[in-house]
C-alpha cells in the first residue's frame, strides 16, 4: 500500500460493513484463483487488499476518537479487535494470491478436478464501445439473460462490492464476472470486445486429485461462513453465533490436519514435491481466516458490552443471522429443504447446517434444496427479522 492516509470522518459502522463485505469477497476471490488459475484474478486481490488497509486505518483512527472514557475503551477493545482481525483475513488471502501470483506450487490440474458445481470466476475491463457500457444492470439484465453475475466493480482505486440493479457500468470499469462455463465467454467478449480463451486443462497427473480440490472448495466455503458468522455475532451481539464460529473453527482445524496428510502423501507419487508446496500455504492460511473469525466474535464470547456503534448498526438493519435447532416432530424433522420451500416460506436463507454428533460434528455448507435435516440440526440462516420469526415456528413443534 503507497500513498498517506489521512483522517476522513465515517461512521464506524459504516467501516465495519465495508470491511465485512471485503473481507468476504477477498476470500472468495483468492481460493477461486487458486482453483481457476487465474492470475488475473489473484491480482485483483491484492488491489482489494489495499482497499483493506486504508479502511483498517479510517476505522482505527475512528474509534480512537470515540474514547473518550474509560468506559468507552473496555466497550470499544472488542471493536479494535474486530479490526485487527479483519487485517489479518486480509493478509491470509493475499497469501492465497501470491500462490497462484508466485507460482509456489499448486498442481496445474487442479482445474481438470473442479466440481462441475464450482462456476467460473474472470476478470474483464469494459470496453467503452461495449453495448453494456453506460447502462445499469437492471438496463442490462444480465445475470437473467446469462446467468452470469458481476460479484464486484473496480473503477480506478474504488470499488464497488455489492453492484445492485441501479449499478450504472462504465467504460474502462474492471468487472469481476461469476457463471457457468458455457455462458462466460460470452458475457466476457460482449464486455471486452476481445475473445475468451478458457484456460487449458491438463491431465490430472495425480491420484486422488478431487479429493484434494474439493477439500479447497470446502476451506473456501467454511472461511466464508466463518467471517460471516463472526461478524453477525458482533453486529446481533449473539452468544449463539459466536458459539457456531467456535465450532466452525474446530472442524477447519481438523479439515486443515486431513488437507495437509493427503499433500504429504501425494508429495510421495509425483516426480517433483515441491509442486505441491502451495497448498500447504493454502491450508495454513485457511486456519489464520478461521482463528481470525474467533477473534472476531471474541468479544461477544466474553460478555463484554456492545459499544453504541455497533448497537446502531443493529437498529438500523433488517438483516439478521439466526441460529435454530430443528425439533422432533416439527415442519423439519425429517425434511428436505426443498420439500418445504423453506426459502419461498418463510423467506429466510439456510447458509449452513451443523448435524451434532459424539465425535466431530458434520456441516454442510450451502446447503441446497435436496439437503436433509432432521431433529438436533442446528439451522444457521440469513434474512429479515420477520421472516427469522416464520423459521423459528417451521423449526419448533
Amino acid at each position: 500500500m503507497s500513498g498517506r492516509v489521512e483522517y476522513e470522518p465515517a461512521s464506524v459502522k459504516d467501516l465495519l460493513a465495508e470491511m465485512k463485505d471485503t473481507a468476504e469477497l477477498l476470500i472468495d476471490l483468492s481460493y477461486s484463483a487458486v482453483l481457476h488459475g487465474s492470475d488475473d484474478v489473484a491480482a485483483e486481490v491484492l488491489k482489494l487488499e489495499e482497499r483493506m488497509d486504508i479502511l483498517q486505518l479510517r476505522a482505527r483512527m475512528s474509534l480512537l476518537l470515540a474514547a473518550r472514557k474509560p468506559e468507552d475503551a473496555e466497550t470499544l477493545a472488542p471493536v479494535l479487535g474486530v479490526v485487527g482481525a479483519a487485517e489479518k483475513i486480509s493478509d491470509a488471502a493475499g497469501d492465497i494470491a501470491k500462490v497462484v501470483l508466485d507460482d509456489i506450487g499448486v498442481p496445474d490440474a487442479i482445474r481438470a478436478a473442479l466440481p462441475e458445481a464450482v462456476e467460473s470466476l474472470v476478470r474483464a475491463e469494459l470496453d467503452p464501445s461495449s453495448e453494456y457500457a453506460d447502462r445499469t444492470l437492471l438496463d442490462v439484465n444480465l445475470e437473467t439473460e446469462t446467468g452470469v453475475r458481476v460479484l464486484a466493480i473496480r473503477r480506478g482505486g474504488d470499488w464497488i462490492l455489492n453492484p445492485d440493479r441501479d449499478t450504472e457500468l462504465r467504460g474502462g470499469d474492471v468487472l469481476l464476472l461469476r457463471g457457468a462455463e458455457e455462458h462466460i465467454g460470452g458475457v466476457y467478449e460482449t464486455v471486452t470486445g476481445s475473445a475468451y480463451e478458457p484456460p487449458d486443462v491438463p491431465e490430472a497427473g495425480i491420484d486422488d486429485l478431487e479429493r484434494a480440490v474439493d477439500s479447497v472448495v470446502t476451506m473456501k466455503n467454511m472461511s466464508e461462513l466463518s467471517v460471516d458468522l463472526a461478524y453477525g455475532a458482533v453486529l446481533f451481539d449473539s452468544t449463539d453465533l459466536a458459539a457456531e464460529v467456535v465450532e466452525l473453527e474446530a472442524e477447519v482445524d481438523a479439515l486443515k490436519s486431513r488437507f495437509e496428510a493427503w499433500t504429504l502423501r501425494a508429495a510421495s507419487r509425483v516426480d517433483d514435491p515441491v509442486s505441491l508446496r502451495g497448498l500447504v500455504h493454502i491450508a495454513n492460511s485457511t486456519e489464520v481466516i478461521s482463528d481470525a473469525a474467533v477473534e472476531i466474535s471474541e468479544g461477544v464470547l466474553r460478555g463484554l458490552d456492545t459499544h453504541v456503534v455497533v448497537q446502531e448498526a443493529v437498529e438500523e438493519s433488517d438483516e439478521v443471522i439466526v441460529r435454530e435447532t430443528v425439533e422432533p416432530g416439527s415442519g423439519l424433522d425429517a425434511a428436505t429443504l426443498g420439500g418445504r420451500q423453506v426459502s419461498t416460506e418463510t423467506g429466510m436463507t439456510v447458509i449452513a447446517v451443523r448435524r451434532p454428533d459424539e465425535g466431530v460434528d458434520e456441516w454442510v455448507v450451502q446447503p441446497g434444496p435436496e439437503t436433509e435435516v432432521a431433529a438436533g440440526d442446528v439451522l444457521l440462516a440469513k434474512g429479515t427479522r420477520a421472516s427469522a420469526d416464520r423459521l423459528r415456528d417451521l423449526v419448533s413443534a
